[in-house]
């Protein structure tokens, strides 16, 4: 059987680790909050609703991708393109290729960023596996004018964090809801992390503070996280309607699943 990522990508290793995959989380959902579009995820009403929910989705969903069998992640892909199409029809509008490359790009930096910080320095061939799991993805989307490389990826990166990020009332609401969602220690939580794990010109923008006083408390964490006592700690850092569905993330070393479990994703 043939897999949209191979059995020994380090993608398999990122996206299998549900602490890796909630730092993936955080840092995309400060920048979500900041990118120019995000209009688009309130068009439904679902996202002011319940922003949790509807961000971890769209993470959950790329995991879902990474871990299937080829012919069930293009099915996923092709349904991820439907769905989109749908909503564009209802507001009679299209969504831009440009926002369509930045949740891309997320991906693929918050992969990388969220790895190294909780694990080790990714080589450059690493690098460019991320790279490439997501580039195939965004084919399979028709997102146009894609480079084709990590190092032809990195200044489009920089420019496209200049050009598509600003503060707007939908970011003030945004961190108002996790606020709300998250509650005032598990909010403050959030913004260390997002403070750690995004960009320069990001934590500028959120003014997210420095978080550089949990690194020594994240690299005791990841030195004891088999322990229960770390579980144990995790699980209350958790809102806890979403406690079960993170801890089944944890799937490496576990068999690849055939296909994606389920089509949501923040557009829904």
């Amino acid at each position: 059987m043939e897999y949209f990522v191979p059995a020994n990508s380090v993608v398999r290793t990122i996206w299998g680790k549900a602490d890796t995959v909630l730092f993936i989380f955080a840092g995309a959902a400060a920048e979500f909050a900041l990118n120019k579009a995000v209009d688009w995820l309130y068009f439904t009403g679902r996202l002011p609703a319940d922003p949790l929910g509807r961000l971890f989705s769209t993470v959950e969903y790329a995991r879902q991708i990474v871990f299937a069998e080829r012919e069930g992640a293009e099915r996923a892909i092709a349904g991820i393109a439907a769905i989109h199409a749908a909503v564009e029809a209802k507001r009679g509008a299209a969504i831009p290729d440009w926002a369509y490359r930045d949740v891309l790009y997320m991906l693929i930096d918050y992969s990388i960023r969220a790895f190294e910080l909780l694990e080790r320095p990714l080589t450059a061939g690493e690098k460019e596996q991320v790279f490439t799991v997501f580039w195939r993805v965004g084919q399979g989307l028709g997102i146009p004018d894609l480079p084709l490389c990590y190092t032809d990826w990195l200044p489009e990166r920089e420019q496209r964090l200049k050009a598509d990020l600003e503060y707007s009332r939908f970011t003030a609401d945004l961190y108002q809801q996790y606020r709300r969602h998250l509650g005032l220690v598990r909010y403050q939580l959030l913004r260390r992390v997002q403070a750690l794990v995004v960009p320069q010109r990001v934590r500028h923008m959120l003014n997210l503070q420095t978080g550089n006083w949990l690194r020594p408390v994240l690299a005791t964490y990841c030195r004891t996280r088999h322990l229960a006592l770390s579980q144990w700690a995790r699980a209350l850092l958790l809102p806890e309607a979403y406690r079960a569905q993170i801890a089944g993330l944890d799937i490496e070393p576990k068999p690849v699943l055939t296909r994606p479990a389920h089509t949501a994703n923040a557009l829904q």
